[in-house]
């Protein structure tokens, strides 16, 4: 296998909705610094994103939609809104379709390398796009990244692909495009939609009559912290990744659900991020040699989470985990004390040494039904481990 590839460019922080919207692109700039500061972007090789095809997105995006972004890309002020653009949540802004479709080719070059074996695992915190629909933009999401990854493995000869969404938010987007295909499981562990946009991820959404059970929703309760929210991942998404069996496994690290997220209610830490993140690659080693496509997603405490969160996920797919009590560089701290008048985090971690490692109940020791996550979780469980041929209340 090759060395693990990791998406940089600069032109990536082009992907920029304004001042003011959530999804600043100093996010990435950020998390590319914080990696370098680390040393983790030297044990890694660097790909740089190019503008993917108009071909290739319509593997996933109708035409009609393509054209709307490359004409709201042209003029920001006629942005047709019945495509979702020009919206307060995807506003337009110059050269829109080339920022968005140069993630698109970020992710995709990543699926290609790990398919092909010229990489073990690829890394894209610039992708991760799960909202878009093939006809719309929605959530932030123009076009979607994932979705047309997956497609380019399918095309390309994988039989199964496995995804699994850590965002707080439902995973809808890539859901609805493969929401009959049996070849792809799609798995999200998202708060609630009753509580957060976009309101969808039930646990009896399990796919179309042609692929049942292989649409998996667990929909936590808003406050759900770390043991329980790891609690899900895995006594759900393992167990039903390892009966899939599939070619490759692609996961998207949408940190949102970070207790310090202003959109959203779970109160997950970094630590816990850090362990899903290690859980989903020895899962991939695994079940599929290895074959690992991690992509970013949602955040938006831009400074504290995010480029924790991200550069702690490349560096466990390029084999070089950073531990949670490693002091950040005073180099990157000072950059960001000048830029934005606010020292960032002082370590790699945010629970105290005695609260680690994080202790996760397994399944096996029993479900509580006066608990609303176990709830969650069983609900879930019950609705597609049959499918699977697994027990929902047995490991």
């Amino acid at each position: 296998m090759g060395t693990t590839a990791v998406v940089w460019d600069d032109s990536v922080t082009e992907y920029d909705f304004g001042p003011g919207h959530p999804m600043g692109p100093l996010r990435l700039d950020l998390t590319a610094r914080l990696s370098r500061a680390l040393g983790v972007l030297d044990t890694v090789e660097i790909v740089c994103p190019r503008v993917a095809s108009d071909e290739l997105l319509q593997t996933v995006h109708t035409p009609e939609y393509i054209a709307a972004v490359r004409a709201a890309a042209a003029d920001p002020a006629a942005a047709d809104e019945r495509f979702g653009l020009g919206t307060e949540d995807d506003p337009a802004f110059a050269a829109m379709h080339e920022a968005s479709a140069r993630v698109v080719d970020g992710t995709v070059q990543m699926c290609e390398r790990v398919w092909t074996g010229r990489s073990e695992h690829g890394v894209n915190f610039t992708g991760g796009l799960h909202h878009a629909r093939p006809d719309s933009a929605s959530g932030f999401c123009i076009y979607n990244d994932i979705a047309v990854g997956i497609r380019w493995l399918l095309d390309h000869g994988a039989e199964r692909v496995a995804y699994v969404d850590l965002d707080v938010h439902h995973g809808d987007g890539v859901e609805a495009t493969f929401w009959d295909d049996p070849r792809v499981l799609t798995i999200s562990i998202h708060e609630n939609g009753r509580t957060l946009f976009p309101g969808t991820g039930w646990p009896g959404d399990i796919g179309g009559q042609h692929a049942e059970g292989s649409v998996v929703n667990i929909a936590l309760p808003p406050g759900t912290g770390d043991s329980a929210w790891l609690r899900a991942l895995n006594s759900v998404a393992v167990p039903l990744v390892t009966a899939f069996k599939p070619d490759v496994l692609v996961s998207q690290h949408g940190c949102d659900t970070h207790r310090e997220d202003p959109l959203a209610h779970l109160a997950i830490t970094v630590d816990a991020q850090r362990y899903a993140a290690d859980a989903v690659h020895r899962l991939a080693h695994q079940v599929c040699q290895g074959r690992w496509v991690a992509l970013g997603g949602g955040g938006y405490e831009l400074i504290d989470v995010v480029p924790r969160a991200w550069t702690h996920l490349t560096a466990i797919a390029a084999h070089h985990p950073i531990a949670a009590d490693v002091e950040i560089p005073a180099s990157w701290r000072d950059d960001v004390q000048r830029r934005f008048g606010r020292p960032g985090p002082a370590r790699m971690g945010d629970l105290p040494a005695k609260d680690l490692p994080i202790w996760v109940q397994p399944w096996s020791m029993g479900f509580n039904p006066d608990n609303g996550i176990d709830r969650a979780i069983m609900a879930t469980r019950q609705a597609v481990f049959a499918h699977h041929g697994l027990d929902p209340w047995f490991d």
